[in-house]
């Protein structure tokens, strides 16, 4: 491995911090927006339940709940990968500086 390589190696991860919070933040605006659509759907609500909200039912609240969940995952997972992919390709070196994954 080059010097070059192994000088980019160590810094590529930390560079990569803020561009991935900024690629999870609008990934997190994104799957919100996902959500709300994906609630209209489900319920033909604009609102989906808030836990707080006396008026609803537990089978209401766990619903959307698991539903938001789900596409929370399943974007924060496509947004990360996505980054990871990219900063790969421009620079040759993975964005993670372990193969443990994320948190």
């Amino acid at each position: 491995m080059s010097k070059m390589k192994l000088k980019r190696k160590g810094k590529v991860p930390l560079v990569y911090k803020p561009v991935g919070f900024a690629l999870g933040w609008g990934g997190g605006a994104l799957a919100g927006l996902a959500f709300q659509k994906a609630w209209k759907v489900l319920r033909h609500e604009d609102d989906a339940p808030d836990a707080l909200d006396p008026d609803r039912r537990w089978g209401e609240i766990l619903l959307a709940a698991a539903v938001q969940g789900a596409i929370f995952a399943v974007v924060r997972s496509v947004v990360d990968r996505s980054g990871a992919k990219a900063v790969h390709r421009a620079t040759g070196v993975w964005p993670s500086g372990d193969k443990s994954g994320r948190d």
